[in-house]
């Protein structure tokens, strides 16, 4: 074997150039550059070595690895080295460690150092299995070039090499030709290994072959007595400053990783009193250094004190430390009597690296305790009495300066550690004393003592509660027995405790000499618990400061638990993460997300834009068990992190950007945004290219921005004109062109909606914000805009600005800009017969008049387009509801459906949404929109089983978004479901024996009757003919079982094939006009809104009120309308008569027959029943229906409503049964920081016997609680805070739809919001004492009415974010309709105008007179008499 260092000397322009070279000739070597500084003077010098690559980044290391032939055992271990800068040192843990274990090829990592910093993040890498050198010359830095090459091929383990970084004229460096030296070397290579030989060894025996004699790895100089010595990895403390201080020595490692503890030992003299850990870090804040950790596992005889002193932002070269500073740091340290940790740096005057100043921390992202505070909360839920934080939250990392000393997180680390330490003691004397069998015991306190000693980290078995009975029996017996005086003293940690240190993420600035390394490497059972509170986790930190990832530094690491988490993303994962973290056996880190943000639903909505966006990933790592152990739980994942999964289940490479930017920087990076323009251009210029090959002409760019689609309706009506008339068209949503692109265009049209208070749509908002900041010159450029408005949106003459206002800023600024008007702005209106399509006919004419191309020529004639499909037309030829959803559902390569499969869905009771929260920034991004899709169970009269509501959470957890919704509907509602999990949800709610057939579409929707607990006895027949009618009325069609339960179809096809394939006895292949809604209400009880459903069944009972006779029947009931549309009104139902009970089921089908054949099926504004019966009037309808039943109504018996809220609490129903009412704020089910409810009520399911009953208000009544479970039930809710009913009467009385984010026609909040103003209204019901008086308030985004605000006493419907139209005047039992008292108010107005007449109705108001009929016998409102004055004022 012949090792070619044939060089005697060696002339190099700097120390990494000769250290690349040494790397380059060494045998069986290939070596990489990886940072393009280092390359001075090295191409000339490994000119002729075909060993040498470059590489444009350390990451491109792993591919090396990776593609090195490592399957044959018997050859020589390949070698590669490489050259690294310190910054990208970090990124390479994954693939030291997996070297580690697979010890082939050899790898060696050179790494220049110049200050502190790179020292720090050259000791980050210290446990990942390498060794770690470092030389302290520029001649060493050859020789351990050199020394580590070989000592890597024999040892197979990976080496770290730091060297000094100066450089400057050239120097000589000694070679290796001595036949000598060669030959040491080549001896050292063939020597035969011993299984004991360590790195350590390896090392030095490699350095004496290399330089001919032996070099200590661990040295020491100073005084032969000294008193205070300094422990320090290389040459930071100079011999001068030694000899000039008395009584000083310092310990000079030179290989940090393995450390030899035995050789450190033996350095220290035994005169020595205080041994100082001397650290060089990036900040003085990063705390206990690694240094001083070594020092603490070294078993000292003399326990000397050990203190640590860090260096931070020092240099890292020569000498570091003068006599002077030495001097002042050696006086500060004799002062200190116990443990301590100071900045070396202040205390000696050592000035800063100006080439290594601190990165900037943004004090911005000190987590305080409001901040906190959820995750808090998130801690006591999970871990009750057991757990300990063991630092105070507010501060700013787990090494942070704040506060007093006990309540700093070193404290709370090294508090930590102490008492591991004291339960270990209290291990062993338990354990000692057990085995002597000469300490008196009696037979309890032994098997005590033994049970604890075997479940001591059981948290079940070794509870406070137990620990306490263990300490009252040792109580009992410690009096005079010697053996048990150490457990006596350590008693108090029987108890097994949830350890956790808790704070913000500034030490993400500086990983390798901060706190989250230290209990990585620990091996401590202790939980840190790092919360990120910038409000934007992509942006990057003020100053420039870099934040590293933690999750992925501790996942490198591969030792640790590690989470990411968001608890107002998904609070069962935030549980699920702390609950593993708790029970792994080791270090644990969990990363969690809480933006700061204004207003609540301001931090709902970042933390779910962080997560959507992958900004903020939610997963869970667990190192024990296999690669595929990685829990994904949100649906994108950041780049970083996937390499690291794929090169972690290799076991080969390395992150490609390891910790890097925190939380996904590249998608707001400058390379990200230019990545992004790309692909829209790339977009752009394939449907130019595609126009350019099918037309050419003229060039047209339409863009259209639409939240409701008919913005894009009138772009592609253009499109379509302009195609007719030669011209090549390109058609595209405004946020999707390349807006740089714009001064490049010749013929512009714009098609633009009006949002809100004059606002453009969201798929806009970047289009115009670069259009009014630019200063383009567009006088090539000629245009014209059409605009979609409601002239009366904004009835106030000072609001008519907002009418169409995106249109005309567009158009006004296009002009600034100098470009040309084609035509002016053309301008739909809402308030025209026809809608916007008047304008756009008069634009359109005009348009094509103006650019000479009114009249079609022959040769551009296209066949004309079929017209638009009808809804009418789509239920016809679906094929009895199947259409086209099987392909839908099997296409992987969109979250959606088209169009007319969405509308067919919702037959099989599930609508098609969006995440509005992301669509902007989803949008920008060039992604699709964040589809999902909302499931409604069809759940006749809201009963459901224990086990039920069991299925129905879980398919919540498993594939909604965590949370169930109890409807309006009276049925359970999920949200979230992704299309490629449709299926399996459907077929869940199946296995739960209840489906979704005909929940939502043009049929009979799920039939409420009444909940009332105080007329229980009658629940079983109401609920009975509510499965009656719904079962009777349900579709025929074999399409439902076939799409989402059968694995083929079992009826009928894909597409239509004859009028025979399946048939639909009752509705026909056209089913009906609109939606079909039934309810049945038990007077006195109008708990269900009877009179807002197009049928109602209003039972009548005997004189004793215990039986149910037959119903009065009313129909023409619905709530929905069109904002300024007087022809859309809420109208509340009519009565036909009165028939006997064993009739109603037939009533239900003759009254929906009329309406199926003659409800209006041209206008679905126009198509609902109320109209129908507004169309035709009462005589006609009873003539109608009697004609079908074949018999006549009886004249309406009399009842009485007197209220349609819910009871809660505790009622008695029939003898031997009870029921509990659980107040749920807008039924949302779900679990939040302080109230997990979902979690509560699926504890409640699992120790219930009786039934749920959903109510119509959103409520859930705890049904059928045999008298002996009354005690236990109520145990159960108050445990779980389920029994709290101290609520003002305003709130149990409220009630809000979903609205934003997942609802599209949502123009406001709802449910997110009316909880706050209820908040603000309560201060003025506690004000005016009408706490306990109920006032019916409700309140909805559009006025579509799915929360029936239009019979409630105070309602708010929207209009734009944050207005809305106040209703006042409602009747308190639902009979009536209120009317608008004031439009488009704010938070601030509904305030001001609210609170006095809350105030005058406290004062003024009659016995027992309600709200609503209140204001309207003092005239503050005029009543409404029936739905078609509803909007007279």
């Amino acid at each position: 074997m012949s090792f070619p260092l044939q060089t005697t000397t060696l002339r190099a322009s700097s120390t990494a150039a000769a250290v690349a070279y040494t790397a380059a000739i060494t045998l069986d070597s290939t070596t990489a550059v990886a940072t393009s500084s280092f390359a001075a003077n090295i191409d000339e010098l490994v000119a002729d070595s075909d060993n040498f690559v470059r590489l444009p980044q350390a990451t491109g290391i792993a591919a090396l690895v990776a593609d090195t032939d490592t399957s044959d055992s018997s050859k020589q271990r390949q070698l590669i080295s490489a050259l690294v800068a310190p910054k990208d040192l970090i990124s390479l843990i994954p693939t030291l460690r997996a070297l580690g274990r697979q010890q082939r090829p050899s790898l060696v990592i050179h790494v220049p150092v110049s200050s502190a910093a790179d020292v720090s993040d050259v000791l980050a890498v210290r446990d990942s299995g390498s060794a770690i050198l470092r030389s302290m010359s520029q001649q060493d830095a050859v020789d351990y070039a050199v020394a580590a090459s070989i000592a890597a091929q024999r040892l197979g383990t990976p080496i770290v090499h730091c060297f000094p970084a100066e450089s400057g004229d050239s120097a000589e460096f000694q070679g290796y030709a001595a036949p000598s030296t060669q030959e040491a070397i080549r001896a050292y290579l063939q020597a035969e290994k011993d299984s004991d030989e360590s790195a350590h060894d390896a090392v030095r025996q490699a350095l004496a072959a290399v330089v001919g004699e032996e070099r200590e790895l661990v040295s020491y100089f100073g005084a032969k007595d000294a008193q205070v010595v300094y422990v320090t990895f290389g040459n930071v403390v100079s011999q001068a400053a030694v000899s000039a201080v008395a009584g000083v020595g310092v310990v000079q490692i030179s290989l940090a990783r393995p450390l030899n503890p035995s050789a450190l030992k033996q350095a220290v003299p035994a005169s020595a009193k205080r041994v100082v850990a001397l650290d060089q870090t990036r900040r003085a804040e990063a705390g206990w250094g690694p240094l001083f950790f070594d020092l603490a596992l070294v078993a000292w005889e003399h326990r000397p004190i050990l203190l640590n002193a860090v260096l931070p932002s020092s240099p890292a070269g020569l000498d570091t430390v003068t006599p002077e500073q030495l001097e002042a740091i050696n006086a500060h340290a004799l002062t200190l009597a116990s443990p301590a940790h100071f900045n070396a740096a202040a205390v000696g005057s050592i000035p800063e690296d100006a080439s290594a100043t601190p990165q900037p921390i943004d004090e911005g992202a000190v987590s305080e305790a409001a901040t906190v505070g959820a995750y808090g909360q998130l801690l006591r839920d999970a871990f009750g009495l057991r757990l300990r934080v063991a630092n105070a939250s507010e501060s700013r990392s787990i090494w942070g300066d704040g506060g007093r000393a006990e309540s700093t997180p070193e404290f709370g680390f090294g508090r930590l550690a102490a008492e591991a330490q004291e339960r270990a003691r209290l291990v062993a004397a338990v354990t000692a004393v057990l085995r002597d069998v000469k300490v008196p015991l009696s037979r309890e306190l032994h098997a005590a003592l033994a049970e604890w000693l075997g479940s001591r980290d059981d948290p079940a078995k070794a509870s406070a509660s137990a620990a306490a009975q263990l300490s009252e029996l040792l109580k009992a017996e410690a009096a005079g027995n010697l053996a048990l005086e150490d457990i006596v003293r350590l008693q108090a940690h029987f108890a097994v405790q949830s350890n956790w240190l808790v704070g913000g993420d500034a030490w993400a600035y500086d990983i390798g000499g901060s706190g989250v390394h230290h209990v990585l490497s620990s091996g401590m059972n202790v939980n840190v618990l790092l919360v990120d509170t910038a409000a934007d986790p992509t942006a990057v930190q003020r100053g420039g400061a870099r934040k590293k990832d933690i999750g992925l530094y501790a996942m490198n690491y591969g030792s640790a638990y590690v989470a990411s988490v968001a608890v107002y993303a998904s609070y069962a994962q935030v549980l699920q993460a702390l609950a593993e973290a708790d029970a792994f056996p080791g270090p644990a880190v969990v990363v969690a997300y809480l933006p700061r943000a204004a207003t609540a639903i301001g931090v709902l909505q970042q933390s779910k834009r962080a997560v959507d966006e992958g900004a903020w990933p939610l997963y869970r790592w667990d190192p024990r068990l296999d690669p595929g152990s990685f829990q994904l739980d949100s649906e994108k994942l950041r780049r970083e992190l996937a390499d690291f999964l794929k090169r972690d289940s290799a076991l080969a490479a390395v992150s490609r950007a390891a910790p890097k930017l925190s939380a996904a920087i590249a998608p707001v990076s400058v390379e990200a945004q230019a990545g992004d323009r790309l692909a829209r251009k790339a977009r752009g210029d394939v449907d130019a290219l595609m126009a350019g090959l099918t037309v050419s002409g003229p060039p047209l760019l339409i863009l259209f921005a639409s939240d409701g689609g008919n913005g894009e309706e009138a772009a592609r009506r253009l499109a379509k004109s302009a195609r007719r008339r030669g011209m090549t068209v390109r058609c595209m949503g405004m946020d999707e062109y390349d807006f740089e692109e714009l001064a490049y265009e010749r013929n512009l049209l714009i098609s633009v909606s009006t949002a809100g208070q004059g606002e453009i749509p969201t798929a806009g908002r970047e289009f115009l914000k670069a259009l009014l900041a630019t200063t383009a010159n567009l006088s090539e450029t000629a245009f014209a805009v059409f605009g979609l408005g409601d002239s009366h949106y904004w009835p106030r003459a000072e609001d008519a600005v907002f009418y169409n206002k995106p249109a005309r800023d567009i158009d006004r600024r296009l002009a600034e800009l100098g470009a040309r008007r084609i035509v002016g702005p053309g301008l739909g209106d809402d308030q025209d017969a026809d809608g916007w399509e008047a304008g756009f006919g008069a634009f359109d004419s005009e348009l094509w008049q103006a650019l000479n191309l009114d009249v079609v020529s022959s040769a551009a004639d296209e066949p004309e387009e079929p017209p638009a499909r009808t809804d009418e037309e789509n239920k016809v030829i679906s094929n009895f509801l199947r259409g086209t959803i099987s392909q839908a559902l099997a296409d992987t390569s969109t979250g959606a459906v088209d169009e007319w499969d969405g509308k067919l869905l919702k037959f099989h009771g599930t609508y098609m949404q969006d995440d509005r929260d992301v669509r902007a920034a989803r949008l920008a991004r060039g992604e699709e929109k964040a589809f999902s899709f909302m499931i409604r169970v069809r759940l006749p009269g809201g009963v459901a089983t224990p086990a039920q509501w069991l299925a129905m959470d879980a398919l919540a957890s498993e594939h909604g978004n965590q949370t169930m919704k109890i409807t309006t509907r009276q049925t359970f509602q999920l949200h979230g479901v992704l299309k490629r999990n449709l299926r399996e949800t459907m077929r869940g709610i199946n296995r739960g024996l209840m489906d979704t057939l005909a929940a939502c579409g043009d049929v009979n929707r799920n039939v409420v009757a009444s909940a009332n607990p105080l007329q229980a006895h009658l629940q079983p027949e109401v609920a009975r003919l509510a499965s009656d009618i719904s079962t009777h009325l349900l579709p025929a069609t074999s399409a439902y079982h076939e799409i989402w339960l059968a694995d083929e179809q079992v009826a009928g096809s894909a597409e239509q094939t004859s009028a025979t394939t399946d048939y639909e006895p009752l509705y026909g292949p056209n089913y009906l006009p609109r939606k079909y809604k039934i309810a049945i209400a038990i007077p006195p009880e109008n708990d269900v809104d009877v009179f807002a459903y197009d049928l109602g069944y209003i039972a009548i009972l005997d004189d004793a009120q215990e039986n149910i006779l037959g119903y009065n029947v009313v129909i023409g009931g619905g709530m929905g309308m069109t904002h300024n549309n007087k022809a859309t009104y809420p109208r509340l139902a009519t009565c036909l008569g009165y028939v006997p009970k064993d009739r109603a089921v037939i009533v239900s089908e003759k009254v929906m027959l009329v309406q199926r054949d003659h409800g209006d099926r041209t206008n679905r504004k126009h198509a609902r029943l109320k109209y129908t019966v507004d169309d035709h009037g009462m005589d006609w309808w009873r003539e109608q229906v009697e004609a079908r039943l074949g018999f006549s109504f009886e004249p309406a018996r009399p009842y009485a409503f007197t209220r349609n809220g819910d009871r809660y609490g505790w009622t008695k129903s029939t003898p031997g049964l009870n029921n509990f009412t659980i107040f749920i704020q807008n039924g949302r089910i779900a679990d939040l920081p302080g109230s997990p409810l979902k979690t509560a009520l699926a504890d409640v399911a699992r120790k219930h016997t009786g039934n749920f009953r959903l109510t119509c208000n959103g409520h859930l009544i705890i049904a059928d609680v045999k008298d002996e479970d009354v005690d236990s039930i109520a145990r159960l809710l108050a445990s779980h805070r389920l029994d709290n009913l101290d609520y003002s009467a305003l709130r149990l009385h409220s009630m809000a739809c979903v609205a934003l984010p997942t609802c599209a026609l949502a123009m406001a909040e709802s449910e997110r919001y009316l909880p706050r103003l209820i908040d603000l209204l309560d201060e003025v019901i506690d004000q005016a004492g009408l706490r306990s008086d109920a006032i019916v308030i409700r309140m909805t985004g559009c006025p579509n009415g799915c929360a029936r605000p239009y019979n409630a006493e105070i309602a708010f419907v929207g209009k734009a974010p944050g207005a809305y139209n106040l209703y006042l005047g409602g009747s308190h039992r639902g009979d009536r309709l209120n009317k608008v008292f004031r439009e488009t108010v704010t938070e601030d107005q509904i305030l001001e105008v609210l609170t006095p007449i809350i105030k005058q109705y406290a004062i003024e108001r009659l016995e027992g007179e309600h709200f609503g009929d209140f204001v309207i016998r003092k005239g503050i409102i005029k009543a409404t008499r029936e739905g078609k004055d509803f909007h007279d004022i």
